[in-house]
């Protein structure tokens, strides 16, 4: 199957000059040879996930954009500002690849028995640089696809399927007995209701339009709490207090909401409080930030008592904490269940070159529910 892979293809990068100017563009670069254990892969899809958004445009002010270049190789130019270019002292002037997770076909392969299991298969990665043609990875990020499952249905295997059960097995690690999840109707909120409808786990879910509560209740939602209600609070701590959830997940992060998850979490304690204590309940109520959707700064309103924690969760630290064997453990569960409680659902399929047109870019950086792209790197080829 190498006959006819190219000696160079594009690779999408994003690079900060030292001047402070973003600049994302399609690279010409060599198409490498896989060593004994990696297997290079022609990517067929690639989502775009909030996730990718940090690496891909930086600290860069996107409403002052401007394109350059070609119709096939854009360029996309646009201001950081002077404040926020410590924050980017790390990166600048590399040219970065950009996209966490993909897959495609394998074309050819190292010669280790287990890279040339995957000659010619299908196969989902994770591993970065997913914006590209071509993809040469270890075979231990590969995941082996059925035969049945295409590239774009592949694609978004790792990312969203293994945050929702992470967010699962973090709740059993932690001996919490249910979970909320804030913007709920996302393609990873949608997999997550699935896995507790099936798992049988009691689950919060947050969002902020009736639509999205018509679309979690048809899929056997039992709690779904808009923020835009008049009586989002009264409602919240009614749906806890039926779940007895003291775990949350919040991708929104700044603003208010995982503040009033704990108050909430903390007036449903004490409707059946053990004794009276000025220190509020002991039960321990945990939310987590997993995202940036709202990068404001997060307001904490300190009435939910001593027993509680605000931090950080992030997919990566949480597969080296459970070790590879468990990670394989949760990959196969995704496989096995991958065109039900994990399917992806995308609003549009672009090529690397449309990804970078800036009506497109203004779309996907809205980071809007149920509006999910994927890149398509060789659409076209």
């Amino acid at each position: 199957m190498t006959n006819s892979i190219p000696s160079v293809a594009l690779q999408l990068q994003s690079l900060i000059r030292n001047e402070g100017e973003l600049v994302v563009s399609l690279a010409e670069v060599e198409v490498p040879e896989p060593d004994e254990d990696e297997v290079l892969v022609r990517v067929e899809g690639a989502p775009i996930n909030p996730s990718d958004l940090g690496l891909l445009f930086g600290a860069a002010d996107m409403s002052a954009a401007v394109t350059s270049g070609s119709g096939e190789q854009p360029v996309i130019t646009a201001p950081v500002p002077e404040k926020a270019m410590k924050a980017m002292a790390g990166r600048l002037g590399q040219p970065m690849p950009v996209g966490n997770e993909g897959a495609g076909v394998v074309v050819k392969s190292g010669s280790s028995a287990a890279a040339q299991s995957l000659n010619g298969k299908k196969v989902a990665m994770l591993g970065g640089g997913m914006y590209a043609q071509y993809r040469c990875i270890n075979v231990d990020r590969c995941l082996k696809l059925p035969d049945d499952v295409s590239a774009a249905e592949g694609a978004s295997c790792f990312v969203n399927p293994i945050t929702a059960l992470g967010m699962v097995e973090t709740m059993h690690s932690e001996e919490h007995k249910g979970l909320v999840h804030a913007a709920a109707a996302s393609n990873l909120g949608l997999m997550l209701n699935r896995i507790c409808i099936m798992d049988g786990i009691p689950l919060v879910n947050i969002v902020r339009k009736q639509e999205q509560v018509d679309l979690l209740k048809s899929q056997g939602a039992t709690f779904v709490c808009n923020t835009e209600s008049p009586d989002f609070l009264a409602e919240l701590t009614d749906a806890i207090a039926a779940t007895n959830a003291t775990l949350a997940f919040d991708p929104i992060g700044g603003g208010k909401l995982a503040s009033q998850i704990l108050t909430s979490m903390e007036a449903a304690l004490n409707r059946n409080p053990m004794e009276y204590s000025r220190y509020g309940s002991i039960t321990h109520k945990q939310v987590y930030i997993y995202g940036m959707l709202d990068t404001s700064k997060t307001e904490i309103v300190r009435n939910f008592g001593f027993s509680w924690g605000i931090g950080g969760w992030l997919l990566f630290n949480f597969l080296a904490k459970i070790g590879s064997a468990a990670e394989d453990k949760l990959r196969q569960r995704v496989v096995s269940e991958l065109k039900t409680t994990f399917a992806s659902h995308y609003s549009h399929e672009v090529s690397l070159a449309e990804a970078l047109h800036l009506d497109a870019i203004k779309a996907y950086t809205k980071k809007s529910t149920r509006a999910k792209y994927l890149v398509n790197p060789n659409k076209g080829f």
